[in-house]
């Protein structure tokens, strides 16, 4: 990072140190602690907002391949043997339940006995899978998991990707036929196309590409990254669109997630950086410093950022997400380091001083999912759960603490 006055530096200095505090003993020691299934294998569905344990809440995909990619990264970074045996742990658990071997890809969710539940095949979810079998190759350079990563990677490509009109659908059947309903969550828009299925198949391809250079994934990272800068990257706003016909005409309404503009600002040019060809960098540049500075009409006086709002209808989600406000962060952080822009590290200092004393949990561990508008803790949604995962947060801990060294 460029080197400011000395109090800039000792901030960072600080900011390392802390980031490591929270990480190990906020973070990961309340999934250590609270969240491995000791009866059933692997680790529990849901710890609700109130910190009440439901052993026999469904295993979600997504969760488990996120706690995948968490302990993977912290054992890749820290090398502490009990992360190692986490990361392990979920590993085995995902190859064993979730893959399907009759079928290919990986299920969406299973019963808390780890049977399969929901077995559509919902393409957000193999490519968190992809994320954290390549996380785990980094850190520990097994080749099993490289091989079932690649797998998912060629069944993404096969039974996702439009060569038509490029980019990639959201979802099939367990058997890769159409699926009427190809929502990620109910608060999404029925589309074929999304943003954010698009953002975390780019985040995994580029972490895969790190541990895999095969010909056939640089070019889907490419075309990826043409996608985000030809067809969401809305050019008027610097905004990403966030719902798609087949064809990319827009649906839903003008929506903007701030959240997703400011984290795909920096898995944009992560993207370019690893795959490290400087026509694609000096072609990404520009709109990584354009969408972070659109984030910005997200943020707060207090240093946080919204969810998102739609400036057709003029909703407006001012709650303060975790995951928003760890991805602010980053992306702020990314921006500074790469562009010397020092606003952007008052942004990202500030943000992370409104975690830290708003939704860090200091008595039970980990964040609460938000805080409302009007700062209440918001306990309606889980402390761990189906969407409620170490990994946004974890990522933040690791992003800082790593790009402290370069």
């Amino acid at each position: 990072m460029a080197m400011l006055s000395r109090e800039t530096a000792d901030a960072l200095v600080m900011l390392e140190s802390n980031a490591r505090t929270l990480l190990e003993d906020n973070i990961l020691r309340f999934w250590l602690d609270r969240m491995q299934d000791r009866e059933q294998g692997g680790f529990y569905g849901r710890i609700d907002g109130n910190d009440r344990l439901d052993p026999q809440t469904d295993k979600g995909c997504v969760l488990n391949a996120r706690i995948l990619w968490a302990f993977s990264a912290a054992y890749r970074v820290l090398r502490h043997p009990q992360y190692l045996e986490a990361a392990t742990r979920a590993k085995d658990y995902v190859l064993e339940h979730f893959i399907d071997r009759e079928q290919g890809g990986a299920y969406w969710s299973l019963d808390y006995q780890g049977q399969p539940k929901d077995t559509k095949k919902q393409f957000y979810a193999l490519g968190f899978m992809i994320y954290g079998l390549s996380e785990y190759v980094r850190a520990t350079g097994d080749q099993k998991a490289l091989s079932e990563a690649v797998r998912l990677f060629e069944c993404v490509e096969q039974h996702a990707y439009d060569h038509e009109y490029g980019g990639y659908i959201e979802a099939t059947t367990r058997d890769w036929q159409p699926i009427g309903d190809m929502r990620l969550s109910e608060l999404d828009a029925n589309y074929p196309k999304s943003q954010n299925t698009h953002l975390h198949i780019l985040e995994p391809y580029t972490n895969l590409y790190r541990v895999w250079k095969d010909p056939r994934l640089e070019q889907a990272l490419s075309r990826l990254i043409d996608v985000f800068l030809d067809k969401i990257l809305n050019p008027v706003t610097h905004h990403l669109d966030l719902f798609f016909e087949n064809d990319w005409t827009r649906g839903a309404g003008q929506g903007e997630s701030y959240g997703h503009d400011i984290e795909a600002s920096w898995l944009l040019h992560e993207a370019a950086l690893v795959l490290g060809d400087s026509s694609i960098i000096k072609k990404v540049e520009p709109a990584v410093v354009a969408i972070a500075h659109a984030s910005e009409e997200g943020l707060l006086p207090t240093g946080a950022m919204i969810h998102e709002r739609n400036s057709d209808t003029g909703y407006r989600d001012a709650d303060l997400h975790w995951w928003v406000q760890a991805e602010t962060v980053v992306g702020f952080l990314n921006i500074y380091q790469h562009f010397h822009d020092e606003a952007a590290l008052d942004k990202a200092l500030h943000c992370y001083q409104y975690i830290t004393s708003q939704l860090v949990d200091r008595e039970n561990g980990e964040w609460y999912w938000s805080r409302r508008a009007d700062g209440s803790i918001n306990r309606d949604d889980d402390k761990a759960g189906f969407w409620k995962c170490p990994y946004h947060n974890s990522r933040m801990c690791l992003e800082i603490m790593e790009r402290k060294k370069s």
